[in-house]
Order: structure tokens, then sequence, then C-alpha cells
């Protein structure tokens, strides 16, 4: 079997065998295939596509490619969630905690940001002494003990993945949606879990900037979830504004607390409230949606969420007094509002420019080798559709020193529209992609 007749099949449009996908992914993990073939034939799949089948061997074969977690020492469906990021997404830390209250076991492995997009490992580390590397027998008694764990993914977890996201963001090959999904998909299929909800962002903010684009991707990973064995959920929701009021690594720590303490924004509460819901469903813990929503709205008011959140900190080493006093979290040194040079309605904030703009002072990552600042970021003091007078702040930055506020400023300035009428408010979830791959 020789590469050059794989790239030569799919350039002209023809569906790759299983062997042939086999021997591709393991071609990339052992070296022996050069990068020029590797990128000649992701350009081949990007304009020529992968059909479903195509799609679930893909995924299956880079899944295999390194370790994969078994979980199956512990009792009960095991349901994880993905989301394919988006700003100010600190959903893991408000749902992990909520959904395990509810008697769900959660043993997540989750990654770093990168870009305009958090991740879960750096904002848990602000934390101070909380510890994101456990080792697999460690990981699985705090799960059976508490009922949740989050840990940082191991280094060997579907390496294909790893080099073929690298080579894909060199070559502009990033979008195709088979490439996307098998890359989500082999990740939360090697993590372990028995069922998956997904949370496909759509908007300004999101890699999918239309619904249809959006449909087609949730579709599509719905449909290799369930061919692969896991019952798999979709809710596609907007990402037009940033979620919640906090971008940034300590402050979304401070609003996923008073969320679980149930005073958070109404979107951030409701995103959770709706995939929570999901996933006691899937669970096996609840006999609808309704039923699910009723018991974390439940656990929210008594504070067996919010207990639930300590106890994982507790056991993962953390300072747990920070559900009580923020002092303890990384607080930045200054700070800068930014203010309306008009009165009227918000009608739109850009979650892109105030991804870019938190990402500028400091909270995101440029690179994979950069240093994050954990206390850096942005709180808004506004969302769409809140009146605003003229000077009144519209956010905040937060920066240490040596950071270029300016920059930041100017895309935070632009990222909000002030209109003399309020937009027509959306629901955050806009619709759900069940087990069949339908609406």
């Amino acid at each position: 079997m020789k590469m050059y007749d794989i790239i030569l099949k799919k350039r002209q449009g023809g569906e790759l065998s299983s062997p042939e996908i086999e021997h591709f992914v393991s071609g990339c993990v052992s070296g022996t295939i050069p990068d020029y073939q590797i990128s000649a034939l992701l350009m081949a799949i990007f304009f020529r596509g992968l059909n479903r089948r195509e799609t679930t061997d893909l995924t299956l074969h880079m899944l295999r490619s390194g370790d994969i977690v078994d979980l199956s020492a512990l009792p009960g469906i095991k349901v994880d969630k993905h989301s394919t990021g988006g700003v100010g997404d600190k959903t893991t830390l408000v749902l992990g905690p909520l959904v395990a209250s509810a008697g769900v076991q959660v043993a997540k492995m989750s990654g770093r940001g990168l870009g305009h997009t958090g991740g879960t490992i750096d904002k848990l580390e602000s934390i101070p002494g909380f510890n994101v590397e456990i080792n697999k027998e460690n990981f699985l008694k705090q799960v059976e003990s508490i009922g949740i764990a989050v840990v940082s993914q191991t280094g060997n977890l579907v390496p294909a993945d790893k080099k073929l996201y690298g080579m894909r963001d060199v070559t502009a090959t990033v979008e195709n949606i088979s490439l996307i999904a098998s890359s989500v998909m082999s990740k939360k299929l090697a993590s372990g879990a028995d069922a998956i909800v997904l949370d496909v962002k759509v908007g300004r903010g999101a890699f999918m900037k239309s619904i249809k684009e959006a449909e087609e991707l949730a579709g599509l990973m719905v449909d290799t979830g369930n061919n692969l064995g896991r019952n798999t959920v979709a809710l596609i929701t907007r990402m037009d504004q940033p979620l919640g009021l906090t971008v940034g690594n300590s402050l979304e720590v401070r609003e996923a607390i008073e969320t679980l303490s149930n005073r958070g924004p109404e979107d951030l509460r409701e995103l959770c409230l709706a995939l929570g819901a999901e996933m006691v469903v899937l669970a096996g813990k609840a006999g609808s949606s309704e039923e699910a929503r009723a018991i974390l709205e439940e656990n929210l008011s008594s504070g067996l969420a919010l207990d639930k959140f300590g106890q994982m900190i507790d056991r993962q080493g953390g300072d747990s007094s920070a559900l009580k006093d923020f002092k303890s979290l990384p607080e930045a040194s200054l700070k800068k509002d930014i203010t309306a040079a008009e009165p009227g309605f918000v009608y739109g904030i850009n979650a892109m420019s105030i991804g870019l703009a938190a990402m500028g002072l400091g909270a995101g990552r440029e690179t994979r080798e950069s240093v994050i600042d954990l206390s850096a970021g942005i709180v808004l003091h506004k969302k769409e559709g809140d009146t605003v007078s003229r000077g009144e702040a519209l956010a905040t930055l937060h920066y240490n020193p040596g950071r270029d506020a300016e920059y930041s400023e100017a895309l935070v300035k632009g990222a909000f529209t002030i209109g003399n009428k309020p937009p027509e408010k959306l629901p955050i979830v806009i619709q759900k992609i069940n087990q069949a791959g339908s609406k």
C-alpha cells in the first residue's frame, strides 16, 4: 500500500477504504509517512471531503493510535461533555460539580487554552495548589469516592490528532468538518466515556460561523459517536457575545463559583442546566430533560453543587477557601474601565474581539509555548440588550505591567455596538441534535 496511490485516489474523489485510512494514521504516528505526503492528503480531503463511513473510520483509527482510558471499573454510565470552544466558556467548572451532585460520575480529562479560547486546566490552576496531574489509580479512586475528578489529558492520548492538527494548522486545512469531527470525537472516545454530550458553538466567537455549518458538524459528530457505540447528543448554542460576564482564567473561576452559589449570570446558568440535563438523562439518573433540570436546579439552590466543587478542590490539593473568599485567587494589579461614547442599548458584543483583547492582556496563548497570566482578563458590565449611558463602564480590563493595554482597549471598544433599540433576545440553546443525528 503506497501513500501516492491513496493521495491520488482521494484527489480524484474516490472513497478511501478502512485499511487505507489505517495505513495513513499509523504512518503519521510512526513517522514513516513524510510531512509533504500528509499535507497532500489533508489538502485532498479538504477539497474532496470524507463521507460518514470514512469519517467514522478515521476517528476509530485515530483513537486507537495511543492510550485509551478504561473507566469500566467505575459503576454506572459515565458521561462526558465537550465544547467546540468559545469566549468566556467556563462551563465545565460549573457543569462538572453540578452533574456530579446529581449522582452522575464525572471522570473528565480537559485541555489547556490556545488562542482566544480558554482551557479548563488553566482555569483550575488559578486555584492555589490545585493539582491537575493525577495518576490513573488515584483518578479512578477520586471519582468513585466523591463522583468527580477533572485532570489534564495524558501525553499519549490520541497522538495521531496531535500530529494531524499540527499539520492542519500550517496547511490551511483546519476548517474541514470531517477533520474537525474526527479530532474531537477521537479524543472523547479515547477518554473512556459511555455517553457524550456535545456543545457545538456557533457565532462570531466560535469556529462555526453559521447555524448551517454548526448543524452539519453536530450531526456528523453525533453519527460518528453513535456509530462507534457511544450514545451521543449535541446542543447547538450561541457564541456571538461572550458567555457570562468574565473572560480570563481566575476571573472565570470566580464566576463559576458565583454560578454554583446560584448567583451567576443568566446565560451561563441556562447553558449549564441545559447541558447538565442531557448528561443526567444519558446517565440514567432521570427519565426526561425536565426531570433532570429540576434536580439540578434544586442542587444549585441547596448548595449541593457548590459543596461538590469544594470536595473536588480539596481532593486535588487546592485551596477551597476560594469558595467563600476570592482573596486567594490571582488578581491583576492594574484595572482600566472602557466606557460608552454614547447612550443607547447594547446591540451586540463581538465575542472574537473580546477574546483577542483578553489574549493581548496575557489571558490566552498565542502559541503552545506562551506563558499565560492567570490573573489577566476582562469583566463585562453590560451584555446584549442592556441600556447604557454616555460615560458608563462597558467593561474593565484586568492586567499587569508590561502588557499593551492600548491594543486590548481598542479591541474592546470596537467590540461593542450601541444602538437606539435593543436587539431581539434569543435563547442561548438553538437546537438539539439527537441520537439519530436529526433535529
